[in-house]
């Protein structure tokens, strides 16, 4: 699928699964605005995309700010005129069982995953609606949208969300041409999860190698990881399927270890 014409903003794309997405955009065609907290590992994500030929903008974007998310989007329309793809990919874990659960990690997780899907989705929108020319809204999920796992209330609770927000703005931008999906990746083997494989260890009391294989890996058809390969595929095909055929829905991409 081709993305020539588009623009694309990809949060939490200066690395991990976020930063592949903007590399497969970039591949297909679109201009991509890498949003991320950090902005100078933003910036240096839009250089090297810019140094392949690529349209690419770096711009700072703390998900849980209303001030920043608004600004952030208004600032990619008036570098690219438009937007018409927004990737909501922006995340965080912080593993514990419920009883010993902060309330802040809670809250800081819920904002994160939850508050910054809304905002971002509510600013794109408002983008989308003015032009007229429709769009798509992309969430980042997880097989835990469907799926709970011990030691992560909060990061199941807000993957679940997002499946019930994705089904709002699908049916409320219908009219205005623009759909909504949700990717629901497996385990990736990005620096979000290699920092849970010790903690879970460490909780669960048994070794590294054990996490990997029979909590991570154990339900999948092959034993291996998701890669962000798998993940941008899913996310170009959503990005360029333009009907509203498949608006509303979720898609798994676990190597098995889910099945709808």
């Amino acid at each position: 699928m081709r993305l020539d014409g588009k623009v694309a903003i990809v949060t939490g794309a200066a690395s991990g699964i976020g930063k592949r997405i903007a590399e497969v955009y970039a591949d297909a065609g679109a201009a991509v605005a890498i949003a991320d907290i950090n902005l100078e590992a933003a910036n240096a994500t839009a250089q090297e995309l810019a140094a392949k030929g690529a349209r690419a903008f770096g711009v700072k974007m703390d998900v849980t700010s209303e001030q920043e998310v608004d600004d952030g989007v208004a600032a990619v329309v008036k570098q690219f005129g438009q937007v018409d793809i927004l990737v909501s990919n922006a995340g965080i874990q912080i593993v514990n069982p419920v009883d010993k659960f902060a309330y802040a990690d809670w809250k800081k997780l819920m904002a994160i995953h939850v508050d910054g899907a809304f905002l971002t989705t509510r600013a794109c929108l408002r983008a989308m609606y003015e032009r007229g020319k429709g769009g798509a809204i992309i969430y980042m999920g997880s097989v835990h949208s469907k799926e709970a796992s011990k030691l992560k209330a909060p990061y199941v609770a807000a993957k679940h969300a997002l499946i019930g927000l994705a089904k709002v703005v699908a049916k409320e931008g219908a009219e205005h041409g623009v759909r909504a999906n949700v990717i629901c990746p497996g385990f990736v083997r990005t620096p979000l999860v290699e920092k849970q494989i010790p903690e879970q260890a460490k909780e669960l009391g048994i070794s590294e190698a054990e996490v990997v294989k029979n909590v991570m890996l154990k339900e999948t058809v092959d034993g291996e990881f998701t890669t962000v390969d798998d993940v941008a595929a899913a996310a170009l095909f959503f990005a360029g399927f333009e009907t509203n055929a498949l608006t509303g829905q979720s898609l798994v991409v676990s190597h098995g270890w889910f099945m709808q």
